[in-house]
């Protein structure tokens, strides 16, 4: 186990009452072997971790140190709120918050969480005494997030489609249509584009018709037709799924199973075993992914992040979707990447950078300030409802994953994964980066007072120069 245990096992003790003697009692050890621990100069085995789970009845998940990093992470962002300047937090202060009582850390970030979505809505209306309800698209990245993005059951689910309908992926749009016609008695129709507005699907429940927009491209109307299936089929699943606590509103319920019917119409459209095979056989090459499997250049990313199966482990991605305004509408990390929660991102991630180069794919090795190292693959992608008139959006998706992972994939032929010192210095947003010498702050950093001195200008208004002088 992790030598950086000692002040969770020591908030623990402290907080249940008891001295060290105490303690050192109930597990069975000599109070200096659990003082040595709790100073981090011995390491928690195992059996004292579950002995200390079980005496007092703890999640084991509460001794994650990846939960540790992203919650001081969190916290570290939002303490980056000019309402906390006054009281000039340290990174230190809030890294003991979070080992020492990570109960108060989470109810702290929970409670600025209600802070902010209270101030964005309107004055006029009253605001219960529990503050604003938690953002629905916010507690379902959450809901995936916990998961790993992975979920059994659905690609259980999907498999057994494939079984059942014989679907192929060559024919996947018709054996899909005659499945429901068969199965569940609905008849697929493609209408003009007027008859559904700015809807591209809708279930006509009472009619047992399916109608689908002409402006669907074949691989998105064979999303679509999944989706459907997901929805008929796996809805105990998807109760089931979207009954976790974490999930607090109906509308967060409601959008969780749309999201999860999403995960299904992917694994039925690139079942696992042949996908795996194929990303692992392309390098990850999401173009001749989707050129094989008849699916977009999202829907590749979006499974990759997936491959999560135990034996047939994928690269460990996180994928990000941004639009050009910086808005994050997507987000899931199994890289050990961290996202902003609270206010805008980074500028210096890659998916900015995509922007400048529309259609083409843009690679980048980044390093956190942390330390750690990433590769990232990024394009700008656009979007096309309607004819002439209709909306068209830009947006950019990305997926990265730890330097050390960058070999399995394509994008980094050619990329001198060594030359760390042409990594491009990123971090999670601007109140929360420390790189006081960053020149594209939006943002002061937060934990470094500013030091203003008129007759000094820096490359950026919020730059500290390295003499002190602002």
């Amino acid at each position: 186990m992790s030598a950086k245990l000692g002040a969770k096992v020591r908030g623990i003790r402290r907080r249940e009452g008891l001295t060290q003697v105490q303690l050192a009692e109930r597990l069975g050890i000599s109070p200096s072997y659990l003082n040595l621990i709790e100073h981090n100069r011995r390491p928690l085995p195992a059996p004292l971790l579950i002995k200390l789970a079980q005496l007092f009845q703890l999640d084991l998940q509460a001794f994650a140190a990846e939960d540790d990093q992203e919650l001081t992470s969190s916290l570290l962002e939002a303490f980056g709120d000019p309402v906390f300047e006054p009281y000039e937090l340290t990174s230190q202060e809030v890294q003991e918050l979070v080992t020492q009582t990570p109960n108060v850390a989470r109810a702290v970030l929970a409670l600025y969480g209600a802070f902010r979505r209270s101030h964005l809505l309107d004055t006029d209306q009253p605001i219960d005494e529990e503050g604003a309800p938690p953002s629905p698209s916010e507690e379902v990245s959450d809901l995936i997030q916990r998961h790993g993005n992975f979920f059994p059951e659905l690609e259980d689910g999907a498999e057994a489609l494939w079984r059942t309908a014989r679907l192929q992926t060559k024919n996947m749009q018709h054996d899909l249509v005659e499945y429901l016609r068969a199965v569940h008695g609905f008849d697929v129709q493609i209408v003009p584009e007027q008859e559904l507005s700015n809807r591209v699907r809708r279930i006509d429940r009472a009619n047992q018709k399916i109608h689908l927009s002409e402006v669907l491209a074949p691989r998105s109307i064979n999303f679509q037709l999944a989706h459907v299936v997901g929805l008929f089929e796996q809805s105990e699943a998807l109760d089931r799924l979207c009954g976790d606590q974490l999930l607090t509103s109906d509308e967060s319920r409601r959008l969780g199973r749309v999201a999860l019917a999403n995960y299904f119409a992917g694994a039925v459209l690139m079942p696992y075993d042949a996908f795996f095979s194929a990303s692992e056989e392309l390098r990850c090459d999401v173009e001749l992914l989707g050129h094989r499997f008849r699916t977009s250049f999202e829907q590749v990313c979006h499974r990759l992040t997936t491959l999560r199966r135990p034996g047939k482990e994928g690269v460990p991605l996180h994928l990000l979707r941004v639009d050009i305004a910086g808005n994050v509408s997507k987000r899931f990390s199994a890289s050990g990447f961290r996202f902003a929660r609270f206010g805008g991102s980074c500028p210096r991630w890659n998916e900015h950078a995509a922007f400048l180069t529309p259609g083409m794919i843009r690679t980048q090795i980044s390093q956190m300030p942390d330390g750690s190292y990433y590769f990232s693959v990024a394009r700008v992608l656009r979007t096309s409802r309607g004819g002439f008139k209709g909306s068209h959006a830009l947006y950019a998706i990305g997926i990265g994953c730890e330097l050390q992972h960058a070999g399995r994939l394509v994008y980094a032929d050619g990329v001198d994964l060594d030359e760390l010192e042409l990594a491009v210095p990123i971090g999670t947003s601007c109140p929360s980066c420390p790189r006081s010498t960053c020149d594209q702050r939006a943002f002061p950093a937060s934990f470094k007072p500013m030091r203003i001195d008129e007759d000094v200008r820096g490359t950026s208004f919020y730059v500290v120069d390295t003499d002190g002088n602002g």
